[in-house]
């Protein structure tokens, strides 16, 4: 142990230190069982406290908000509204998508995306537990909460045509159901305004933000979640966007909790048959 640490003073090496955690915290797809100075800084923020106080300030004078620390997350963090890191879901949607229309949709995936990875309470507060999701798994969900949005407009007289530009959540379901689910080029890509493409970017930025990992080609696509990932959508659990969820009626709200609504099985008939929704797996 150096002389600094000895005296409890914060040395420059100290500084660089932790400003390299918080660099090493930035790079979401780098794990810290990787990397053995990324191991070593984290062992120093949760065995010494005062170097994990210098690397919360240091996080916190970037605009960063820290969520974990751990080996198995490395240096979770989230930018605040304010900070240069924050990357909106808002601007994501502008880059992906020129039409208002589309970026509604967009913002739909990534939170149907999200409730399809973590299903039940208790996965998302277990650290060992890994969800799966496939392109063709998010789509047939939304549509499946779709069809129940359309039935309960039915049945309360408020069916009305939204404009395409503007969609409200209630009428979400139209803007959905109207787009193709798959669609084609001329050369047989997926279109990009279908649905599973919609999905389909949204799970690429997802990887690239280091939250899933590509495990294979099946259904569009199949995917599992990282421990980052995980950080995070505990940290929106309680916040706007899964407010949004819910308000979708995505998921019933009994206790406190969420949990997914399980298809009927008059439902079932109209799912794409690899959809790999967990809910419909048999235990």
């Amino acid at each position: 142990m150096s002389e600094g640490r000895e005296s409890g003073a914060v040395t420059a090496g100290d500084v660089a230190d932790a400003a390299r955690l918080v660099g090493f915290g930035l790079q979401p797809k780098l794990a810290p069982a990787r990397d053995a100075e990324y191991g070593e800084l984290i062992r120093r923020y949760r065995e010494e406290p005062a170097f994990g106080r210098l690397a919360d300030a240091v996080a916190t004078g970037l605009g960063l908000v820290v969520l974990e620390v751990s080996p198995r997350a490395g240096m979770a963090v989230a930018a605040g509204e304010d900070s240069v890191f924050a990357v909106r879901m808002g601007d994501y949607a502008r880059r992906a998508a020129s039409d208002a229309g589309d970026r509604f949709l967009h913002g739909l995936a990534h939170l149907a995306a999200a409730a399809l990875a973590f299903p039940r309470p208790e996965d998302l507060a277990d650290d060992g537990y890994i969800g799966r999701i496939t392109v063709h798994g998010v789509d047939a969900f939304v549509r499946q909460a779709c069809r129940r949005l359309e039935e309960r407009a039915d049945e309360s007289g408020e069916n009305t045509d939204p404009a395409s530009d503007a969609p409200g959540l209630e009428a979400a379901w139209r803007v959905w159901t109207r787009r193709s689910a798959t669609g084609a080029t001329k050369d047989a890509r997926r279109l990009a305004s279908s649905t599973t493409g919609i999905v389909g970017k949204a799970v690429a930025f997802l990887v690239d933000s280091g939250f899933l990992q590509r495990t294979g080609d099946e259904s569009g696509g199949t995917y599992r979640t990282t421990a980052r990932y995980q950080v995070q959508i505990r940290d929106m659990a309680g916040g706007a966007a899964m407010a949004e969820l819910l308000d979708l009626g995505l998921v019933p709200v009994g206790d406190g909790t969420a949990t997914l609504v399980p298809a009927a099985f008059d439902d079932e008939g109209d799912l794409a048959v690899d959809a790999g929704l967990p809910f419909h797996a048999q235990y």
